[in-house]
């Protein structure tokens, strides 16, 4: 394929107007602070405790695009001991809150396995709301490696 003149000049100017914006292609990352909003989002504005939830991720994820991550909350699933939902939020992902997993006294147990893309290392949290009121909540810090050289 022949470039005319007049396309290079396009081209050129394109590119000079693109550098002199400072546009920059950085990805976007939340905060904790954004993710703790979220997390209050979900809890209603009650502050979660520790316990009754178990988060099982890896301390060193040699990829980062398939993180594996599970979790296990203690219920005998039936009245008021029932898991309604649990929320997997990740720190410094673009979007913190990662999946949202709802249960009903059918589903026996209350646990999932899920991937999820982490681009750095940051802190995994689960947080688990019952149907009382009460919220529970687990967190783990994954840490991401770059070609599985350390991160």
């Amino acid at each position: 394929m022949r470039l005319t003149r007049r396309q290079a000049l396009g081209l050129s100017a394109g590119a000079i107007a693109f550098a002199a914006t400072g546009l920059r292609a950085v990805p976007a990352s939340a905060s904790p602070e954004d993710a703790q909003k979220r997390i209050m989002d979900f809890t209603g504005g009650k502050t979660p405790e520790s316990g009754k939830i178990t988060l099982n991720a890896p301390e060193i994820a040699e990829n980062g695009n398939t993180v594996p991550v599970s979790f296990e909350v203690e219920s005998a699933m039936g009245g008021d001991d029932l898991v309604d939902s649990v929320m997997i939020v990740a720190e410094a992902n673009p979007s913190p809150a990662v999946a949202t997993f709802h249960f009903t006294e059918l589903s026996g147990a209350a646990a999932a396995t899920t991937r999820m893309r982490l681009a750095k290392t940051q802190n995994v949290i689960a947080v688990a709301k019952m149907k009382d009121g009460s919220v529970y909540m687990d967190k783990k810090e994954v840490k991401v490696t770059i070609g599985g050289c350390g991160g």
